[in-house]
């Protein structure tokens, strides 16, 4: 959308926010945004415009520490009315009567490639008032048309577009009528100041059921079915931390996950990032349930998989009996010194040293090259050139197995409870504060991502991009994720921890 009004009007609710938030919202007309969406609507964004003071403040703080912008509601203003010399716009006198308390940005469909048909919606407060505005304002030259819909002021990508909206609303057949949409927008955050929704049984289907037949394999062996899934993403701005709230039926009907925090904790404290999954073993176990009775095109039939794995000494329902959680970690300040683990706990160290010897002797027989068998506390392999300069090491030790990048991972990964650890870790410890209740399923260290990110990026044609960005990046302590449930639906909970 190329016209002036699109950004003059995005301008216009931002402003909104900043400036009208600081005395409370001042409400708006009742229609619903997502009323003039197409029932089909993959993709729709919908934002509070005029908020409640606190989350303005937030916003208004966050600006600040993260830009050095002490008043946003001013800056964007003087954007607006800056942003056409030859017709410029008082937003006192001819928005902000007028613009409502709700804004909403829809896609018609999706190609498999490219969202098509877009449309920007805006609830006013006067209708009248809002007409007149667009009766003042030079009209769009690149077939984009705007007008009201009845008390919603629309900007639509094409007149196609603009007509679906009407229809959407005389019909009774948009978006905010689908039930889909209405379940899944009701998880919504409470406090958000916006709120994706995405139809992803859509996107798939608008796409031409354009999904690779062996990742739909995996996901359908998962138990998560995407064609009929949906999800709804919150941003709820804090005064130190950005917090995104996630929520999707996207897993079907599998039960929540569990708490994994202590093996995240227990993890290397030196680890710009990791994450844990509790009841990876049953997950495991379910995957290889379904790839058996399914087979895998080309490779195995049906009924296969097991018995040629149990022919070669590897009882897998034996082994994924025996797993519970699992770990990954990375640490490093540079790509010659990344390593890296994937950490498997058990329920039965003997099993756990018999499943890595089993593994070791059947590569070794199939002539695998690279394959050694590793002596000392751990019990394992190791396999040189699988990956970069340094060698695949799977070894178990007690009730861990550890998949390793290197030997330094592999011994960290078997033993990091003897060591420093991320629990010890004062961004760790900030960041599972954050959570709150919800156990920590994922962790970054903001300064220690950076650091690697520098020097990964250096010398490509990314730096230029990459020290633009930096100063607001140097200002993320840490990323923290915990994962949980509200009813049949997965939930996350993503918190950015910013910095003074």
């Amino acid at each position: 959308m190329k016209t002036r009004f699109v950004p003059m009007l995005f301008l216009a609710a931002l402003a909104a926010l900043a400036v009208g938030g600081c005395g409370g919202g001042s409400g708006g007309s009742g229609a619903d945004p997502a009323s003039v969406a197409p029932a089909k609507t993959p993709f729709y964004l919908e934002a509070t415009i005029q908020p409640e003071a606190e989350l303005s403040d937030n916003v208004n703080a966050l600006a600040q520490k993260i830009a050095g912008i002490g008043d946003v509601g001013e800056l964007i203003v003087e954007e607006l009315e800056s942003s056409d010399s030859d017709d410029p716009v008082d937003f006192e006198k001819e928005v902000e009567p007028w613009l409502g308390e709700k804004a909403g940005l829809f896609f018609e469909s999706y190609d498999g490639e490219d969202f098509q048909g877009s449309g920007v919606v805006l609830e006013t407060t006067d209708s009248g008032a809002a007409q007149e505005f667009i009766d003042d304002r030079p009209k769009p030259d690149d077939g984009e048309v705007v007008g009201m819909v009845g008390d919603l002021l629309v900007i639509a990508e094409t007149e196609a577009v603009f007509k679906a909206a009407e229809a959407a609303a005389d019909d009774g057949e948009s978006l905010a009528e689908q039930d889909t949409f209405t379940s899944t927008i009701s998880e919504a955050a409470d406090g958000s100041l916006a709120d994706i929704y995405v139809d992803i049984g859509g996107l798939i289907e608008q796409s031409g059921g354009m999904i690779d037949p062996d990742a739909k394999l995996f996901l359908e062996s998962s138990g998560i079915d995407p064609e009929g899934a949906t999800a709804v993403a919150s941003l709820v701005p804090g005064t130190d931390q950005i917090e995104i709230d996630f929520a999707t039926n996207v897993n079907g009907d599998r039960p929540a996950p569990g708490d994994a925090s202590q093996l995240l904790g227990a993890l290397p404290g030196g680890s710009f990032a990791a994450l844990a999954t509790s009841d990876f073993g049953r997950q495991l176990s379910e995957s290889i349930d379904s790839i058996d009775a399914q087979g895998i095109p080309g490779e195995l039939e049906p009924g296969e998989l097991k018995e040629a794995m149990k022919a070669a000494g590897i009882d897998l329902d034996k082994i994924t009996a025996s797993i519970a959680d699992v770990g990954v970690f990375a640490q490093g300040n540079t790509e010659n010194n990344l390593t890296g683990a994937v950490v498997l706990t058990t329920t039965d160290a003997k099993e756990a040293t018999n499943t890595v010897s089993n593994i070791g002797l059947l590569l070794r027989a199939s002539g695998t090259p690279g394959v050694t068998a590793i002596s000392g506390k751990a019990t394992g392999f190791s396999v040189a050139g699988a990956i970069g300069d340094k060698p695949l090491i799977v070894a178990a030790q007690g009730n861990r197995i550890a998949i390793s990048y290197g030997p330094a991972a592999s011994a960290q990964a078997l033993t990091a409870e003897g060591g420093a650890t991320l629990a010890s870790n004062p961004e760790f410890k900030e960041a599972k504060a954050a959570l709150g209740e919800d156990p920590i399923s994922a962790f970054v260290d903001g300064p220690a991502a950076l650091a690697f990110a520098a020097n990964a990026i250096a010398g490509t044609d990314k730096t230029e991009d990459f020290e633009a960005a930096k100063p607001y990046l140097e200002k993320i302590t840490f990323v923290a994720v915990g994962a949980g449930s509200s009813g049949d639906l997965a939930t996350a909970r993503m918190i950015v921890g910013i910095a003074e």
